[in-house]
């Protein structure tokens, strides 16, 4: 067997191997979707084909509507001539539970997978009145326009300087789509982030009217355009949430042992790492801002809740500052430390178990509830269900990237918040300061076992380990004075910790850690 739609015309021999196959005619399917598309999103990533193509496939299989998605890529073009052309834009979606289940599907409500280099097509699409939105998982950095020095990138000088022709960058690629919209008729049209990211909505809105504007300013588009894009174009937000990690050998071997072939997977130029099929978590969650001003498909028939702004920034909230992200980095950063190298081995570790249970208590009094997800059923299933699963394979050292970009919002918020309540005390606080304490002994570069190891990528790296110079394992009194550098940077932890009564106590913690090796272990079974 292999994916195609011709091989799964065969539908006993793969339903015989327990794989499921869409309930409708997928050759239909797609040629609706090309002569009058709905939907489009950019992003032909593991995210998009694994959640966001179930999600369609969903609505497919239910008969709630007759055209799927168009996927158009714009970074790596090898996953276009290497994973969806070969197999007819087909995915074999595995999701895997902790106990090794696996519940396989054929996804067939991908139409087609379109570089963003053919303008033809892209054109074709922006102009036809039956789109009703165009969404995105091209991760934070793909709405980015500007570099680090604050100046736009050369590549988006590049697009504004060309004007709406041949548009190179993502966000470049969306304005050009809406300025041929526009063009054409000035029909309206929802632009939906799905990316990971806080207030995602508003940074892909403020990149598209940059470059809308700079075209406008040099001649180049109608001031009508910006007009167009502010009445007739919503920038809905919405936040997401499910592990898709690499494709797994584990699961290729399994799938060949089923009999299907070619699963093999593919590192492309851009070193993205793909295969026929996606595997993923089950619990998946996707919360989205219902303004959609040409209608839309029924998304909330695929479990998408469909909502207000506030709920989904409560969404995200709940999230990010206490019933998963700070859990993440608290295993990410002592993970390091303590030798591991997947998640899901820490939680079989009771010292880390303990801590992230205690991160997530001290976060539960202050929690947002967004009231359409309840916070303790969501952080029970992180804590017993997500977090422990062997097959997602999730490695500390990609999760302690940026840290230090992240430490403000996953524990200073809730810090934050115990300062402003009249019943709660910050100094009352352990597992977080003991979370923000193992941070500030990785930046050392030494493990628990005194051995040096590579930190992860971070924009502050340098700087914190400058200001940590001279502090060494085994001399705690090495600490004095150096620590209160970094514990007193709001621009960091948005608040002086010392302020707020925590100070003291994390340098404790650390000068703990400090004292030899095998201190972070002993130091942990102190909370």
């Amino acid at each position: 067997m292999r994916l195609s739609l011709n091989e799964i015309k065969n539908k006993d021999a793969w339903e015989k191997q327990g794989i499921k196959l869409p309930c409708y005619d997928v050759k239909a399917v797609k040629e609706n979707t090309l002569k009058n598309p709905k939907w489009v999103h950019f992003g032909a990533g593991n995210i998009f084909r694994g959640f966001i193509g179930s999600i369609a496939q969903e609505i497919l299989n239910k008969g709630l509507d007759d055209t799927g998605i168009i996927a158009i890529e714009t970074f790596d073009f090898d996953i276009i001539d290497k994973i969806y052309k070969p197999f007819d834009s087909l995915t074999l979606n595995v999701m895997m539970d902790k106990n090794s289940n696996l519940d396989m599907e054929v996804l067939g409500g991908v139409a087609d997978g379109v570089k963003s280099n053919d303008y033809e097509t892209l054109e074709k699409i922006a102009k036809n009145p039956s789109l009703q939105m165009m969404s995105y998982t091209i991760t934070e950095k793909g709405y980015n326009i500007k570099a680090p020095n604050g100046d736009l990138m050369d590549i988006v000088k590049a697009d504004i300087e060309r004007g709406p022709k041949n548009p190179i960058h993502a966000m470049s690629v969306t304005t050009y789509m809406l300025y041929v919209r526009f063009k054409n008729g000035a029909m309206p049209l929802a632009v939906v982030s799905m990316d990971n990211c806080s207030h995602n909505g508003e940074k892909l809105q403020s990149s598209v009217m940059t470059i809308a504007n700079a075209w406008v300013k040099e001649g180049k588009a109608p001031k009508e355009f910006i007009d167009y894009l502010n009445d007739k174009v919503s920038f809905p937000w919405s936040m997401i949430d499910k592990i898709t990690p690499r494709p797994s050998d584990k699961v290729k071997a399994e799938l060949e042992s089923l009999g299907i072939e070619g699963m093999d997977s593919v590192i492309t130029s851009k070193s993205t790492y793909i295969a026929p099929f996606v595997n993923a978590e089950i619990p998946q969650y996707l919360v989205v801002e219902d303004v959609f001003p040409n209608g839309r498909p029924k998304l909330e028939a695929a479990g998408v809740y469909m909502t207000t702004r506030e709920i989904v920034n409560k969404s995200e909230t709940m999230k990010v500052t206490t019933c998963l992200n700070p859990l993440h980095t608290a295993l990410a950063v002592f993970g390091c430390t303590l030798g591991y190298t997947t998640i899901w081995e820490e939680m079989k570790d009771s010292d880390l178990v303990k801590l992230v249970n205690g991160i997530a208590q001290e976060g539960m009094r202050v929690v947002i509830n967004p009231e359409i997800i309840n916070p303790q059923e969501f952080v029970k299933e992180v804590i017993e269900d997500r977090l422990p699963n062997p097959n997602i394979p999730d490695a500390p050292q990609r999760i302690a990237t940026d840290t230090s970009q992240k430490v403000g919002i996953r524990y200073g918020e809730t810090i934050k918040s115990y300062v402003k309540s009249d019943e709660l005390d910050a100094s009352s606080l352990n597992a977080i300061p003991m979370a923000i304490a193992g941070w500030i002994r990785y930046l050392i570069g030494v493990d628990d076992n005194g051995n040096e190891f590579v930190q992860s990528p971070d924009p502050l790296l340098l700087d914190l380990k400058a200001r940590l110079d001279g502090v060494v394992l085994g001399k705690p009194q090495s600490a004095d004075g150096k620590l209160s550098k970094i514990l007193s940077d709001k621009t960091i932890f948005g608040s002086d910790l010392y302020e707020v009564g925590l100070g003291n106590k994390i340098e404790k913690y650390i000068v703990s850690m400090l004292k030899g090796t095998g201190a972070i272990r002993e130091t942990l079974k102190t909370l």
